[in-house]
């Protein structure tokens, strides 16, 4: 059984799965869809277009599937995903989707701390941290594991790898590729995230390998023939595959 406070305000047309509590001053609105045991603390806004799974809790003045703050916007028939067990703390706002994707996308086992802002369209994916007042413009991407520091600014369609660091306050106009430490003004590559990558029980012979892999990437003024050396002199594992598929894909270019 939901728990929902009388101050709470839940659209007859809302979908709520079971044992959910709903704080006073929430506001859901129609075209909604909450699963299960979820919690509402106070004064949370779930917005239309909102897709959200089980077991996230939502602090006060939080404001999801917002109407994006893109002028293209015209009232596409968009959502928001956010899935399982999710911290999104005070005021954090995500705005649903544009015609550009039709989806904001948050994964799993994230902490959104305060303040901070998703764009339309951004794919975030799971066991993400972010700090504190970092902004996201549209259709930014993040890998998974990352762990994006406070009042971060990410610039539109850059793509952040997985298990990075990204040193607080700092700037992103390029894509930060995959377990690295990124940081300074203006933002650069600062080395491999060591100890990001023990916590995640990667050994110290993979880490070296992806050390060495940076190592003849940027040996290199042409990231192609960067990455020809790579596949030249390493060993390929699924590790190494992915840094070369994120460099090659890359619209933006990386960080140096």
């Amino acid at each position: 059984m939901n728990q929902i406070s009388p101050l709470a305000f839940v659209h007859p047309e809302a979908q709520l799965g079971d044992n959910n509590v709903i704080g006073p001053f929430c506001y859901l609105d129609k075209n909604t869809v909450l699963g299960n045991r979820n919690i509402l603390q106070n004064s949370v806004t779930i917005n239309y277009g909102a897709r959200i799974g089980d077991d996230n809790e939502f602090f006060p003045g939080a404001s999801i599937s917002t109407k994006p703050q893109d002028l293209k916007f015209v009232g596409e028939d968009t959502i928001c995903e956010i899935g399982d067990k999710n911290s999104i703390r005070e005021n954090v706002t995500i705005s649903r989707g544009t015609a550009s994707k039709g989806t904001t996308k948050v994964g799993s086992n994230n902490l959104l701390m305060e303040n901070m802002h998703v764009a339309h369209d951004c794919i975030i994916g799971s066991n993400v941290i972010i700090g504190n007042s970092t902004k996201f413009a549209g259709e930014v991407t993040v890998d998974d594991y990352a762990i994006i520091s406070a009042t971060v600014l990410c610039h539109q369609f850059c793509h952040i790898g997985g298990y990075v660091m990204v040193q607080g306050g700092s700037r992103s106009s390029q894509d930060i590729p995959p377990y690295v430490m990124a940081g300074k003004e203006p933002i650069r590559y600062a080395g491999i995230n060591i100890i990001g990558l023990r916590r995640r029980g990667f050994s110290n012979e993979l880490i070296q390998l992806i050390h060495q892999a940076y190592r003849l990437l940027y040996s290199k003024g042409v990231l192609k023939e960067g990455i020809e050396e790579i596949r030249k002199n390493l060993n390929v594992t699924p590790e190494i595959q992915y840094i070369i598929d994120f460099v090659e894909s890359s619209q933006r270019g990386i960080i140096r």
